[in-house]
């Protein structure tokens, strides 16, 4: 008689792990990384190599440091250092983008346990503590095709909303602003390249779209613009989808995607700073352990304890 080898549940299995993950969001990535580094030059092309250099050496520095075995493999500091990257201005300085990968890696990420147990996004905050620190540096941008020491101009969200911008400029990434957040038309094929590789779902970046479209009508301002300008694609798709500080649920991610695309409309509108997709993802961020207790269905059978009522 064959003999059967009985084990506990799960026994549906796949091939998925990390470092297959990043891989994808790496791959996702590199149309727009290359769009920005053709529009910016060659300092741009440094600035995401520093980005991403001083997030691996700073993980690798930190888990030795900590007699810790190195998490290099999983390729999560790679994909940090490149968002963190892309979400800068091509004419910062190369030792201050060094410092911003230094803090996502080590303060945000490895300070909380290493990957899977950060509060916010690790690229996230590290941009949100180089605006708060050198504010002048985080707003100077170029136009493209030009020096990176040539004067500087307004991105399409400075001064009012109701400034027309070429809707076109918007949709392919010729107009001034950080490197990889230019192009909309490739940061939308990596988005589907992701959701056909089932490493993100629609819900969350189209609640994203969907929310700030809405306010922006709202108030007056172009819904169009609002999507296609700033760091919106950017952020709604390759940084508020982290695993890891958004939601599992399905209405989860909704609700976290409405509220980040409403907060960024607010900020855009009513701050004073011109884009506010950075601010609005780290606040739902820590939003997220509510979000998803809330919407997270108990198991059929279960007894609610009188103190949980």
């Amino acid at each position: 008689m064959q003999k059967m080898n009985i084990t506990s549940s799960p026994h549906i299995t796949n091939t998925d792990n990390t470092s297959g993950v990043m891989l994808d969001v790496i791959f996702a990535l590199l149309p727009a990384t290359i769009c920005g580094i053709f529009f910016f030059g060659f300092h741009a092309l440094l600035i995401v190599a520093v980005t991403v250099a001083s997030a691996v050496v700073a993980e690798y520095i930190w888990c030795r440091a900590i007699k810790k075995e190195p998490t290099l493999r999983d390729l999560s500091a790679i994909v940090t250092g490149l968002l963190l990257g892309l979400n800068l201005p091509p004419t910062l300085p190369l030792w201050m983008a060094a410092l911003g990968s230094a803090v996502a890696i080590i303060v945000v990420k490895q300070m909380f346990g290493g990957l899977g147990h950060n509060f916010a996004n690790p690229a996230i905050t590290a941009r949100i503590t180089l605006m708060v620190s050198f504010p002048t540096a985080m707003t100077t941008f170029v136009d493209p095709f030009v020096a990176s020491d040539a004067i500087s101009t307004a991105t399409p969200l400075s001064g009012s909303q109701q400034i027309p911008t070429d809707i076109t400029g918007l949709f392919f990434g010729n107009y001034p602003g950080c490197i990889g957040e230019t192009s909309a038309l490739l940061l939308l094929a990596g988005g589907i390249y992701l959701v056909l590789r089932k490493v993100i779902t629609p819900e969350l970046p189209l609640a994203f779209f969907l929310s700030a479209a809405a306010l922006s009508w709202a108030l007056g301002d172009d819904p169009l613009r609002t999507l296609l300008s700033g760091g919106l694609m950017l952020g709604a798709i390759f940084m508020a989808t982290d695993y890891v500080t958004s939601p599992p649920t399905r209405w989860g991610k909704v609700i976290f995607g409405v509220g980040a695309g409403l907060i960024t409309v607010v900020i855009r509108h009513f701050g004073n700073l011109p884009e506010g997709v950075s601010f609005a993802i780290l606040l739902m961020n820590i939003l997220t352990p509510h979000i998803t207790r809330l919407t997270t269905c108990k198991p059929f059978g279960t007894e609610v304890k009188r103190d949980e009522k």
